[in-house]
């Protein structure tokens, strides 16, 4: 009995689906290790052996170990400020066009903080966001010092919200809200728990916003 002969285009698109497991494998280890371990300390090498895939890998899919860390910066900003802008553009329907602070900082600040919850997969990913301003190369570098268009909206919206506050003190307080989220993880409570001499643990996503908010909007409204 003879073999059935091998459908080509079917061949090709077995391959074409184990090229693109084998690259979402690397791109899935290289974001935990680097998110986990810190972007000097991981090298192809890890990443490949974690992943399970040939040590070439890298560069195939990706060019190079930088042009991954890029790659993996450019589509997790994306879908964060994708996020957000969803958020913002929900508080403009709600309120025909002109929502409140609150409503422009809630789009703001609860995607990230959403993603940072110890139960949210997505941990992986912010944590890999934060040491990208801290250890990001120079094309990530570049993208955090000029790419400003996702916060564009939200400044825009704020000054819309606050038509009384001069324009450059709307851009202070963005600045200092962003500050904010930046620094507001919950990997860092521990320290504050210590502080407080054991008067807080927050452990609370909705909480923990809340808290943000109201702190917020109060300096947006003073």
């Amino acid at each position: 009995m003879r073999d059935s002969p091998v459908d080509p285009a079917q061949a090709n698109d077995t391959e074409e689906t184990n090229e693109a497991a084998t690259k979402a494998a690397v791109f899935c280890a290289a974001e935990r290790l680097f998110a986990l371990h810190g972007f000097q300390n991981v090298s192809v090498r890890d990443i490949t052996a974690d992943a399970g895939v040939n040590l070439a890998s890298v560069n195939y899919h990706f060019g190079s170990k930088d042009a991954l860390l890029f790659e993996i910066f450019r589509r997790r900003t994306a879908e964060l400020n994708r996020e957000r802008a969803r958020m913002l553009h929900e508080a403009n329907d709600r309120h025909q066009g002109n929502p409140p602070v609150r409503d422009i900082l809630e789009a703001l600040f609860a995607p990230p903080l959403r993603w940072g919850a110890p139960e949210n997969d997505r941990r992986i990913s912010i944590q890999f966001i934060i040491r990208s301003r801290s250890e990001g190369n120079e094309e990530m570098r570049e993208a955090l010092a000029k790419d400003v268009s996702h916060l564009a909206r939200f400044a825009d919206a704020l000054i819309k919200a606050r038509p009384e506050l001069p324009r450059d003190t709307v851009y202070w307080r963005l600045h200092f809200c962003l500050g904010m989220v930046h620094n507001n993880r919950f990997a860092e409570f521990d320290r504050l728990h210590v502080l407080s001499d054991g008067a807080t643990r927050e452990g609370d996503t909705a909480a923990l916003l809340t808290r943000m908010l109201d702190f917020a909007e109060a300096g947006f409204l003073a």
